[in-house]
């Protein structure tokens, strides 16, 4: 963001004080002084997190220690944004000159003469802060969490629930089948549970019935609070708290016998009627009246009342009808409401259970999820014993506390920070008698869209309130924006002033720009089709009822094929965008709300050979060249498996043929040929066709015709004539089969194809290594000598290399992080990876056309935004969900209730309900304010006409008002944009091969379990041994008690403190690597020095410099490396040039150095090895 400047004219208006206009000069001073309590509620593009860290800046130049900083944000890519963002003004600072850095704190809100006293400490910042070794906490509210539950007693983990260790659960996929397998055993084991799961099932069926099970899992922190204070059961009230008149009842059906005799009466006065509808009312009553209670009741019902619950029409009018009708639909109420509270209840029951069954699962694993760190928070910051102890702490560790998008903030979260920041309120710090920490809070409700994460915008308000009142801080409101253009943004404002005259948005200000206007994209403009086009475009080529050949032919969704049409429309503007240079692939995005057309515009992109990205999140088994390598992997495990070996044939790899695999299946005579000319490769030079027919099944003769189908007479198959069969038929030998992979394997290479004969030897090679190595050491051998990366990029379209490659690659950095690298054997891992939910993350493509969901693009923004299906409706209502609601001001729901339907609810949550409805729709106009404002030059509106419209205004209706039409550009042919004709691949540098002596104690290693241990807790009880012995204070404590406070840190055992005491020792103790440990033989050294450059957030382990004889100066960047050959692997390589180009960068001019130092005490100097890098990793 550029950084607000004094020289531009705002309107006052756009930045308020506690509600009232100020200058903007005024705003800043307050919002970024570290000394108050602020609360700024800032538009899009206000420049919030640019306010955040600038503020951190300031705290830091009014000597607040780094460790005294913790900022808060909802996402590690944005806390790795922000430190990315102090790292690099630290450098900028430490090298432009005094007169930028008084612009830079007069920017950030210092008078002039306080600016000029100051530079002179922000040109050193950057070096304090390294030689300090101690980062400013950036983290996550879970990561917070967690630090905080890592220090709190054990007997409050234990009475919460929780795993000690506190090994973080991200993705509970995994867990689901064993968690519904041990569900589903509870149940069984208890006979009450099991007749309410039947009870439910019959009813709803099962489907229905996971359903509500499976949202009342997503729902567990609500539903757990709401139990553990009473709250839960009674959630769904009783039918006579809703109908008082009937609560002598036992249950509401009885009351319906008093009305027998009302309702003979009335369709006796309906059957005296004339009119036909009355009539036949009449007789409609006297049927029911003949059965039962509950079944007259339903044929009553159905008489005199529509399915929506209203009188029908057409009865006359009557005192009669109308008491009767009266009591009816009370009584209708009461029977709803009675039996929702018997499924609550009954859900309840079973809900818990399941609970139940996965919080036992996550202690026998040591694990626990997001929704335990919150509620261990809650319960460590709000515990009346514990509150002192957790209040000292907090006090002499945090003086500033900032929250960045606090709009995303749940309930839960905001509980927790309120039972911490209520102790200072009151005079002299209130209960805590500590001085309050300054609070930071910035956010915006109008960008609150994550109610399905428990996001509740009215959380802002609360906290400001308290801020306001409870800390003595101040009010900030800025409308100002550095982002959109003049068209844009008086778009927006229109949109938004539109929605709250009509009182259906609350809060909107009109916002103001600093874009001066005068590009040529500038503006709003809308694409159109219409609903004849588009339905055309949706039809089928296929008439309806004629056969489709469904392994050739895919089945046309309508729906689908509705949104090409509009994919087209949108391709061929992008295409006119890129053709006349006025944006790059990656200076545009496309929105839209789901991910459904965006995967259509996807196909349509591909088919034009333009470069596109869809960061999403995939299933790992669902990538291709994944598939492809899994397939390998399970023919190498199990060499019968010829499906497998098939597809890996098949794949980029080999690049087998069709021909191939028939000539394997001839040669193997494992299939049977049905009646089909034999492949000539596996015919018999000496036997003619008839002679084999045994062999290949019906034995036709070659050239006769295909028997034709329908019912044979006996004897007969086909048109064949009927022969006698002989007296004592011959009995044939029973082919001799072999597996295709012996096939392959056996085989003269003469009579092999090449795909096949490359195939025999890498195969051959790959399956003795599947013996002696790791999945990961095979994978690595399989890329890097099958070539894979090349054959695979020559394979795929460029639009596509990218993001193949990078599956590939994520599979191999998987064979190492699934579950520690467990897996020694093949057939282990390949089960594991089938078996998991793994996810494939999308890699970064920043240079093609971007396709997200409005969820994905928040915080981002482009030159060119294009919002896609403008015209969709809002969602449907739910089922099978539950209901809540949560105040802010409550610690716990107030009603957690399951609910058949939305639409039809019972009475008691009706106004929960209405509350519910109005809180989307403002999330959707929310939804479509970050859509709006993502856009920096030109906003784009297109749509697929719906078929029928919504009640409530769309998108569509909202912006095209306000949008001037644009046709659509001629669209694209196919060679508009050509593929690249080569791919060219990075290769590795050259690195000297190990010492023999380095390779046989690498082997011993890898053969030895005891002295084999990846667990990161060594390697960082290393580090941190090493740390302290360099640091300040280093010299005053025995090596031994370094050693044994971190084993104790860590959590290491014996056997691994035992080798942690190997490492260090060997370490400090050579004559190599000790001499970097030696401070008074150092003229400068770090730990954990932490570097920014070109993008990437990194930290040094160790970066010393050193003078030879002559004076001159060498810096040093150490990297600490457990494995006593690090430099065979590729990814560390990197990580070495990355650090050293950043240190480079730094110290230009100056020579520098980089190395490993290895668990055995070796330094490897990698310096050359890197030196030449520039090509592969820049």
């Amino acid at each position: 963001m550029t950084a607000p400047t004094n020289d531009t004219p705002a309107n006052a208006a756009a930045y308020t004080l506690d509600g009232a206009p100020v200058a903007r000069e005024r705003f800043y001073e307050l919002a970024c002084d570290p000394a108050r309590s602020v609360v700024v509620e800032a538009c899009a593009g206000a420049g919030k997190t640019w306010m955040l860290v600038s503020r951190i800046l300031r705290a830091l130049l009014d000597g607040a220690r780094p460790q005294d900083i913790v900022a808060i944000t909802f996402t590690r890519k944005a806390a790795g944004e922000m430190r990315a963002r102090l790292n690099e003004w630290l450098h900028e600072f430490a090298h432009c000159d005094d007169a930028g850095r008084v612009l830079a704190l007069r920017q950030r809100g210092l008078p002039q003469a306080q600016a000029v006293e100051l530079a002179p400490r922000l040109a050193t910042l950057q070096q304090r802060l390294l030689q300090d070794a101690r980062p400013v906490e950036i983290r996550t509210f879970h990561a917070w969490f967690s630090q905080l539950l890592r220090a709190a007693p054990l007997e409050l983990l234990r009475a919460q629930g929780l795993s000690p260790e506190l090994q973080l659960l991200e993705d509970e996929s995994d867990l689901m089948p064993e968690l519904w397998q041990r569900f589903h055993a509870a149940v069984l084991e208890d006979e009450t549970l099991l007749a309410i799961y039947r009870d439910l099932s019959l009813i709803h069926g099962r489907n229905k019935l996971l359903d509500w099970l499976t949202s009342a899992f997503d729902k567990r922190v609500e539903l757990r609070l709401a139990h553990q204070h009473g709250r839960l059961m009674d959630s769904m009230p009783t039918a006579a708290e809703v109908v008082p008149e009937l609560a002598a009842f036992a249950d509401p059906i009885e009351a319906f016998a008093l009305m027998r005799g009302e309702l003979q009466a009335l369709a006796i006065e309906f059957g005296q009627s004339t009119k036909v509808t009355p009539k036949k009312c009449a007789t409609a009553i006297e049927q029911a009246l003949q059965r039962g209670d509950a079944d007259a009741l339903a044929g009553v019902r159905q008489a005199l009342f529509t399915a929506e619950g209203s009188l029908r029409k057409n009865l006359g009018e009557s005192p009669a009808l109308s008491a009767a009708s009266d009591r009816l639909q009370r009584l209708l109420l009461a029977i709803d409401q009675d039996r929702a509270r018997l499924w609550h209840q009954q859900m309840c029951a079973l809900a818990l259970t399941l609970l139940d069954a996965f919080d036992r699962l996550k202690r026998e694993r040591g694990i626990v999820d997001m929704n335990d760190l919150e509620r261990g928070a809650l319960a460590l910051l709000g515990d009346v014993d514990l509150s002192g102890w957790v209040q000292e702490r907090l006090d002499s560790q945090v003086r500033h506390l900032l929250i960045d998008e606090f709009q995303d903030t749940s309930p839960l979260q905001w509980h927790a920070l309120h039972a911490w920041l209520s102790g200072y309120v009151g005079a002299g710090g209130g209960a805590s008698g500590q001085r309050p920490p300054s609070v930071f809070i910035v956010g915006d409700p109008k960008q609150s869209i994550y109610r399905f994460r428990r996001a509740e915008p009215r959380v802002f308000a609360a906290a400001r309130d308290f801020v306001r009142e409870g800390l003595d801080g101040v009010l900030l409101a800025c409308d100002h924006t550095r982002r959109n253009s003049v068209p844009v943004l008086a778009a927006v404002n229109a949109v938004f002033e539109s929605a709250s005259l009509a009182q259906q948005y609350s809060g909107f200000r009109p916002h103001t720009t600093e874009s001066g206007g005068g590009d040529p994209l500038d503006g709003v403009f809308f694409i159109d089709g219409d609903q004849a086009s588009d339905d055309d475009a949706s039809g089928t080529d296929r008439e309806e009822g004629v056969w489709r050949p469904s392994l050739t032919e895919p089945r046309r969704e309508p729906e689908l094929h509705r949104r090409e049409a509009e994919a087209e429309r949108i391709a061929a503007c992008i295409g006119d965008l890129l053709a006349k240079g006025e944006a790059q692939p990656g200076e545009i995005f496309v929105l839209a709300r789901k991910r459904e057309g965006l995967r259509v515009l996807a196909q349509i992109l591909k088919g034009k050979g333009i470069a596109h990205a869809a960061p999403e999140d995939m299933a790992l088994l669902d990538a291709p060249d994944v598939r492809d390598l899994l397939a390998l992997l399970d023919a190498l495990a199990s060499s019968g498996h010829q499906l497998s070996l098939a597809h890996a044939l098949r794949s980029p790899l080999f690049g087998a043929s069709e021909a191939d695999l028939l000539w394997l299946a001839a040669e193997s005579r494992s299939v049977k040929w049905l009646g089909q000319e034999q492949p000539p490769a596996v015919k018999e030079p000496t036997q003619s066709a008839s002679a084999a027919g045994p062999e290949w099944g019906l034995g036709v003769q070659e050239g006769s015709p295909m028997p034709r189908a329908g019912p044979a007479e006996p004897g007969q198959v086909g048109d064949l004539p009927p022969a006698d069969p002989p007296a004592d038929p011959p009995q044939p030998e029973a082919p001799t089969t072999r597996s295709w992979w012996e096939v392959l394997l056996q085989a003269d290479q003469e009579a092999l194809s090449e795909p096949l004969r490359r195939a025999q030897g890498l195969l051959s090679r790959w399956a003795s290594t599947a013996v002696l190595r790791s999945p990961h050491d095979l994978l690595d051998a399989i890329v890097h000598e099958g070539d894979l990366m090349v054959r695979l990029a020559a394979a795929v379209p460029a639009s596509e290399r990218r993001a193949r490659l990078h599956a590939v690659e994520a599979l191999l950095a998987l064979a190492l992080e699934l579950d520690g690298g467990r897996y020694a054997g093949l057939y282990g891992f390949v089960r594991a990876l089938k078996s998991r939910a793994l996810k494939l993350a999308a890699p970064a493509e920043p240079d093609a056309v971007q396709l997200l969901t409005v969820h994905g693009a928040k915080g981002l923004e482009a030159k060119v935004v294009i919002l896609m299906d403008a015209e969709a409706g809002p969602a449907r209502s739910e089922s099978m969900a539950l209901a809540i609601s949560w105040p802010v001001q409550e610690a716990v729901p107030r009603t957690v209730a399951f609910l058949v339907s939305e639409a039809k609810p019972p009475p008691s949550l009706q106004a929960l309900l209405d509350d519910e409805k109005d809180q989307r729709q403002r999330e959707e106009l929310n939804a479509l304010y970050v859509a709006m404002t993502r856009a920096r030059h030109r906003l784009l509106l297109s749509r697929t006409p719906a078929k029928r419209q919504s009640s409530s205004g769309t998108w569509w209706t909202r912006v095209q008002p306000h949008a001037d039409a644009m046709a659509v550009p001629e669209l694209l042919d196919d060679a508009c944009a050509p593929d690249e004709d080569v791919a060219r691949l990075k290769l590795l540098p050259r690195v000297e091969p190990i010492p023999a002596e380095v390779a046989d104690a690498s082997a011993d290693v890898g053969q030895s379990p005891d002295e084999v241990d990846d667990s990161a807790a060594l390697g960082e009880a290393l580090h941190r041994v090493l740390e302290w012995h360099s640091g300040p204070q280093g010299g005053a404590h025995a090596l031994e008690r370094l050693m044994a406070a971190a084993a104790q840190m860590y959590g290491l055992d014996a056997r691994r403190t035992e080798r942690l005491e190997r490492s260090v020792r060997a370490i400090l103790g050579s004559g190599d690597c000790g001499p970097f440990f030696d401070a008074a033989a150092l003229d400068w050294h770090g730990n954990e020095v932490p570097l920014s450059w070109n993008g990437h957030d990194m930290r040094l382990d160790r970066l010393v410099s050193r003078r030879d004889g002559a004076g001159v100066r060498t810096w040093w960047v150490l990297d600490y490396k457990l494995h006593p050959a690090p430099q065979r692997n590729p990814e560390y390589i990197q990580q070495l040039w990355r650090y050293r180009e950043a240190v480079m960068a730094l110290q230009p001019g100056e020579p520098v150095r980089c190395a490993f130092i290895t668990g055995q005490g070796r330094l490897i100097d990698c310096t050359e090895a890197v030196a030449g890098s520039a090509d592969l990793f820049a």
